[in-house]
């Protein structure tokens, strides 16, 4: 499974993918706000660190606006990806985008029906907001497990790309049930190093080497 870290921060972005664990990023008009600056050097930036899919997303609501903006964002760098919410006129724009030979990420996804639209679309990614439907009292993992086994069905090529994640339970369950991507703060991504028994155990080797150096001595 391929993991997409999920921020607008470029100094996050490049601490992780130093580490050779990062596939691509995701952001959103929220995180982009956040960073500040330029959005488009931003975006271009975040390209250069990750050399992998990086999507941005139209903040325009009817088609012309997000085919237009569609159009700046995959001029910014071959690696970008088109984000568009699921409305109908997203619906419309993948569409239109795709066939153009632009990769789209369809997001706020919450159902399989909806994720199903997107594919027939020719969506490169759709994006289930799992932690959100959690939220709701929904699980959200069911849904990603009806999305799987829905493309598994019928061999489409769009990827199932887990977003809305809240811990690292949420990326054990995703990888578990073949999702593709799963995207994720930098936050939930830093826990997904850290375990006590590592912590002790590192701590008792180092202390034996040194009383070994001291009787040595």
């Amino acid at each position: 499974m391929k993991l997409f870290v999920d921020s607008g921060i470029v100094k996050e972005i490049e601490a992780l993918a130093s580490l050779g664990i990062i596939d691509g990023a995701t952001t959103n008009p929220s995180l982009m706000a956040k960073a500040g600056g330029d959005p488009r050097q931003i975006l271009k930036e975040i390209c250069r660190i990750v050399q992998g899919p990086v999507s941005g997303e139209v903040v325009a609501t009817d088609y012309e606006g997000m085919i237009r903006e569609g159009h700046d964002i995959a001029a910014i760098d071959e690696h970008m990806v088109v984000k568009v919410p699921f409305t109908r006129d997203g619906v419309k724009a993948c569409k239109t985008l795709s066939g153009e030979g632009i990769p789209v990420n369809v997001t706020l996804i919450f159902s399989a029906t909806q994720a199903l639209l997107a594919a027939k679309v020719g969506a490169a990614f759709v994006s289930p907001f799992i932690g959100r439907l959690d939220d709701i009292a929904t699980d959200g993992m069911h849904v990603i497990e009806e999305i799987v086994e829905i493309f598994d069905n019928y061999e489409f090529g769009t990827e199932v790309l887990v977003a809305s994640v809240r811990h690292p339970i949420h990326i054990v369950q995703a990888a578990r049930l073949g999702a593709d991507v799963c995207t994720c703060p930098p936050a939930v991504i830093d826990q997904l190093f850290k375990h006590p028994l590592t912590d002790i155990g590192l701590e008792k080797f180092l202390k034996d080497w040194e009383k070994s150096q001291a009787v040595a001595r």
